[in-house]
């Protein structure tokens, strides 16, 4: 049975977004991914821009305050270039609000591209911050810039029903958010997870063609940064089962289950009983 791992929007959001910096320089940074391929950090948030030779196309504008540090890194980077296309790599806003801003900046006329699945989330949140996309597709959509290719992948359910992931093949640069992150384990409780679905999600991801990964939080990573978080779930999987099966009770589960292989994963010791807990909660629902 499909099953998500459901809590409220603002659980959702709520430790992702952190407090701004005192220091303002320390807030965000631009770093050169590869040629033409450059990630925006804001705070603990990562966006993606490329930059073709007929313009730039802006992945995940995070909130309307990054929107205007984004285009000032743009506009940096590559001065007079136009935007060509906001994208959302899925609808929480989060990672999604502030598209706006960068099209007033940059191209008032730049699509605002997500997946199909995103529209009905985004019409029921009714946020002027997070404007609704003006081109969706189901599976893939490929686009075609001064020569630059950008895929964009729906891979299946993973942590919504409409995460998409950017491939950009002439550099071998893919970007994923949220259902994936380098040696991290999964986030609080798991919540908006879509299980059993999420395992082959991550498994379609580490088919693609790729070498170097930038993620939505964290540094970037590689293929088997991916087939690391793989296992890691896998793991978690087969663990908590085994206390399902034992009899154990949610809260017994929490306690008893460790994973000492993972550990060393960053938000292991802030986290990884959340992650048992909905790990649990789908398994007995089963």
């Amino acid at each position: 049975m499909l099953h998500r791992i459901s809590h409220p929007f603002t659980a959702v959001v709520g430790l992702l977004l952190v407090a701004a910096c005192a220091d303002a320089a320390a807030d965000h940074e631009t770093t050169s991914v590869a040629d033409g391929v450059y990630r925006f950090r804001w705070q603990q948030h990562n966006g993606l821009f490329v930059v073709t030779p007929a313009g730039v196309v802006a992945v995940d504008p995070i909130s309307v305050d990054a929107a205007s540090g984004y285009a000032d890194e743009i506009e940096r980077v590559a001065p007079g270039q136009p935007l060509l296309a906001v994208v959302y790599s899925h609808h929480h806003a989060d990672h999604a609000s502030g598209a706006d801003v960068l099209r007033d900046r940059l191209g008032s006329d730049a699509p605002i591209i997500a997946h199909v699945n995103a529209v009905d989330d985004i019409d029921l949140l009714a946020a002027p911050e997070l404007p609704a996309p003006t081109v969706t597709f189901s599976d893939r959509l490929t686009l075609h810039h001064g020569g630059t290719e950008l895929q964009l992948h729906y891979l299946g359910n993973s942590h919504s029903d409409n995460m998409l992931v950017v491939l950009l093949p002439a550099t071998g640069v893919a970007f994923a958010v949220d259902f994936v992150a380098h040696d991290r384990v999964g986030y609080q409780e798991l919540p908006g997870y879509v299980f059993p679905d999420f395992f082959d999600t991550v498994d379609r991801l580490a088919e693609l063609d790729f070498a170097t990964i930038v993620f939505g939080h964290g540094p970037n990573g590689d293929k088997a940064s991916v087939e690391r978080q793989a296992a890691y779930y896998a793991a978690l999987r087969d663990a908590v089962s085994a206390a399902v099966e034992a009899g154990m009770t949610e809260d017994e589960a929490a306690e008893s289950v460790h994973l000492d292989d993972y550990a060393h994963f960053s938000a292991y010791e802030e986290w990884f009983s959340g992650n048992v807990r909905g790990m649990y909660r789908w398994l007995a629902d089963r």
